[in-house]
């Protein structure tokens, strides 16, 4: 039996327009990256950093390859349609071959400091009633790698616009072993996010705060840069290097837009969060709020 599915929003009716091939979904994939986000404050900034990559010990290649807030690399396994436990299991021989990716191409991990962390990522169009439940409890993979899901379906109008509906499975838990998360002003972050928050509040608490007054404050290079080079360095690198959303995007006193960087470490956060304390702006890091006080 053939099913026919259809959705109606404000009196438009949108018919099912699914993807006829996987590689259509990776192409769309690809031009929208921002799809890929699982949460709206520690998965919230993706990068697309290559696709189709072969592994030497592997029976196929790895769909694509992306990178979350500057800390985590994500394997990311599409199915033209249900993401299933056979669909984990692929994912998570993927998982186990991980370290040949870094091996063959060194540059998808630019911060030599500290080795990046791990996610793994299934997307379809549809999911399994046992894979559901699995990631909505905070699903992990051996060493404590994450697992998400996420389905994916596009409709069209009779005008020929496309829309296109997701829902992401994920449950994300944080380890008492796990430093990469902050407390400021009563709201929690991570790296990228706190840095963001800071300058956003400091110059919220000084209305008059030019360019070169915030400079002076935090004079390390790579806090913040000017929004228009931010942007150049998206659109040469298709890499997301600062926070460049509307909603991210800082106005100083002398109307000169700022972008922060998304590029942070364990080094070079300390740094950001010793010089915001001589600002007077608190930061707890996760262990402090992790447990309740005795």
């Amino acid at each position: 039996m053939e099913i026919f599915k259809q959705i109606t929003a404000n009196g438009i009716t949108l018919s099912e327009y699914p993807f006829i091939k996987e590689l259509a979904m990776e192409v769309y994939l690809l031009e929208n990256g921002d799809i890929l986000k699982l949460d709206k404050t520690n998965f919230d900034s993706v990068s697309v950093l290559d696709e189709e990559i072969e592994l030497k010990k592997g029976s196929k290649r790895i769909d694509m390859l992306v990178k979350y807030s500057d800390e985590y690399l994500g394997i990311v396994e599409l199915k033209l349609n249900e993401i299933n436990d056979e669909s984990l299991k692929q994912l998570e021989n993927y998982l186990d071959q991980r370290d040949q990716i870094l091996e063959q191409n060194p540059d998808y991990w630019e911060n030599k400091s500290e080795l990046p962390k791990w996610i793994g990522v299934l997307v379809g169009n549809e999911i399994s009633s046992s894979l559901r439940e699995k990631l909505l409890n905070g699903y992990v993979y051996k060493e404590n790698i994450p697992i998400a899901g996420m389905t994916i379906r596009r409709f069209r109008s009779p005008s020929n616009e496309i829309f296109v509906v997701t829902d992401t499975f994920f449950k994300f838990n944080y380890g008492s072993k796990d430093f990469s998360k902050f407390k400021f002003n009563g709201t929690s972050y991570n790296k990228g996010r706190l840095v963001n928050a800071v300058i956003k509040k400091m110059v919220e608490d000084n209305p008059k705060m030019t360019f070169s007054e915030l400079k002076h404050k935090f004079p390390d290079k790579g806090v913040f840069d000017y929004q228009k080079d931010a942007e150049e360095i998206y659109k040469r690198t298709n890499r997301k290097r600062h926070h460049i959303e509307p909603d991210e995007v800082i106005r100083l006193a002398d109307n000169v837009l700022i972008c922060t960087s998304t590029q942070w470490n364990t080094v070079n956060i300390k740094s950001f969060i010793e010089q915001a304390k001589k600002e007077k702006y608190n930061i707890l890091m996760f262990r402090t709020f992790l447990f309740p006080e005795k």
